[in-house]
């Protein structure tokens, strides 16, 4: 008998001694927990908030990537940079998705997918201050970039040429905090990447780029070491929305609207307004009649919103000449959101529900334009907006005096203080400034009719924008 209870006691040990089984792969973790968690953090272009819907590039691409792989998607928000990588490398999420430079010391910690965006860094100063044409200009100026970003290792590269190049490296700042400190003057330079930069450079039109450092990047998704099937699903992923120009048409979305309104865009605006414009032009004038709002005014944000084109889509859903979210066209009746002309009539009935919820007793035309940018920001963050405003002393009621405040959402000292937290309220007041543009130039464009507007649309025309 002793024997065998031997081999039994000995094949127990064996038993209790080997490894455990490997946790799962992220893929099949993913799709076993049903729920894909993303790290990101607050920016314009990385993750916000608009009336409780989530926006930004890097949120609407992985809101896109979730709903590919048929699971939850929960946003994780770092209050530091580095905590992006971290929480990666150490497992806590899936996905970092925050305008990330891939760098040589990054990938040391973790794999990056396919890149999506070009990047530039730019080095950024204040325009009362001599314009830097080299690094030799920044030694004795005061420099601050974002911790553990890929600003610092360019300026550590620079100080090999320069060794008296100094700088401050802080954790907690984001672009738009250093954006507001070099346009204060708190500090006199600093690094950030230079589509982050366009969008905020109408909030702070005392800042200038001066100079770009370093070679041109690429943006992209970090992701665990062992990514494996993981990667490979980013990888398709990315690969099949550029080949349909859905990836464009987000990046559209957020970027093209900050570049200046030049020559070739002017050309554009005018090639649209013929090739496009007149096939809508009726159902804008229909929503006119309903809603007493301008067919000019809402031909212009659908040019903001869509280029005229009502098969604009984006990978979260949002979609249509008014790029309309799902959510908003329940709300105000719209069935097919790629039907221009219920595109037209549901954006225009949303923004009839915004400007009622504006005090009936702010004066034209500063309650037009204080919708139009609820419209875009969500009215809970204008409401923000208002109240800074008149903390600061301002006129609420005043869209000049608001205007000059969106940016605050953008600033961590602001936007803890106020009720919905932060917004990219840089790029609000880029959407309400270009809406006027486009609005400004179809009045004297089409003030003498000269373009065909009433002619019936065929179903042909409707599929072809």
């Amino acid at each position: 008998m002793l024997r065998p209870l031997l081999a039994i006691a000995f094949a127990v040990l064996l038993a209790s001694c080997s490894p455990a089984p490997p946790p799962p792969a992220a893929l099949e973790q993913i799709l076993q927990d049903g729920e894909l968690r993303v790290v990101t953090r607050y920016s314009p272009t990385s993750f916000y908030t608009h009336d409780e819907e989530g926006r930004g590039v890097d949120y609407e691409l992985v809101r896109g990537f979730a709903d590919r792989l048929g699971v939850e998607l929960r946003i994780q928000v770092a209050d530091e940079l580095r905590e992006v990588i971290s929480s990666v490398a150490d497992g806590g999420a899936h996905i970092g998705a925050a305008n990330l430079t891939v760098t040589a010391s990054r990938s040391e910690r973790v794999r990056f997918g396919p890149g999506y965006q070009k990047v530039e860094q730019d080095l950024v100063y204040h325009r009362a201050r001599p314009r830097p044409r080299g690094i030799a200009d920044l030694i004795g100026g005061r420099i601050m970039v974002v911790a553990g970003s890929s600003h610092v290792g360019l300026l550590e590269r620079s100080r090999r040429e320069h060794p008296q190049l100094e700088w401050v490296e802080d954790p907690s700042v984001n672009d738009q905090d250093l954006v507001r400190m070099v346009a204060d003057g708190t500090i006199d330079y600093t690094v950030i990447d230079s589509h982050g930069f366009r969008l905020l450079r109408d909030g702070y039109p005392e800042v200038r780029a001066a100079f770009s450092i370093g070679q041109t990047g690429e943006m992209a998704w970090a992701l665990p070491k062992a990514a494996g099937g993981l990667a490979e699903r980013v990888t398709g992923y990315f690969a099949d929305i550029e080949a349909t120009g859905e990836l464009q048409e987000v990046l559209d979305r957020y970027y093209v609207s900050s570049r200046e309104f030049h020559y070739v865009e002017s050309r554009a605006f005018a090639r649209h307004l013929r090739s496009r414009l007149t096939r809508y032009r009726p159902f804008f004038e229909e929503a006119e009649l309903e809603t007493d709002l301008s067919w000019r005014l809402l031909a212009a944000m659908a040019y903001q919103e869509s280029h005229w084109n009502p098969r604009a889509v984006s990978p979260t859903g949002v979609r249509g000449l008014m790029m309309l979210t799902k959510h908003t066209a329940e709300l105000v009746g719209v069935d097919n959101r790629n039907d221009p002309r219920e595109s037209i009539l549901g954006g225009a009935r949303y923004l009839t529900r915004v400007q009622n919820k504006i005090p009936a007793r702010i004066a034209e035309p500063d309650r037009l334009w204080l919708s139009v940018a609820a419209y875009n920001l969500g009215f809970g963050h204008l409401e923000d907006a208002r109240v800074i405003t008149e903390i600061q002393g301002g006129d609420p009621d005043n869209w000049q005096d608001v205007r000059a405040r969106l940016p605050l959402l953008e600033d961590e000292r602001w936007y803890k203080r106020v009720k919905h937290g932060y917004a990219p309220g840089s790029q609000a007041v880029t959407y309400v400034d270009n809406i006027q543009h486009y609005h400004e130039k179809l009045e004297w464009m089409t003030a003498d009719d000269i373009l065909p507007g009433n002619q019936p649309i065929t179903a042909a025309q409707q599929r072809s924008p």
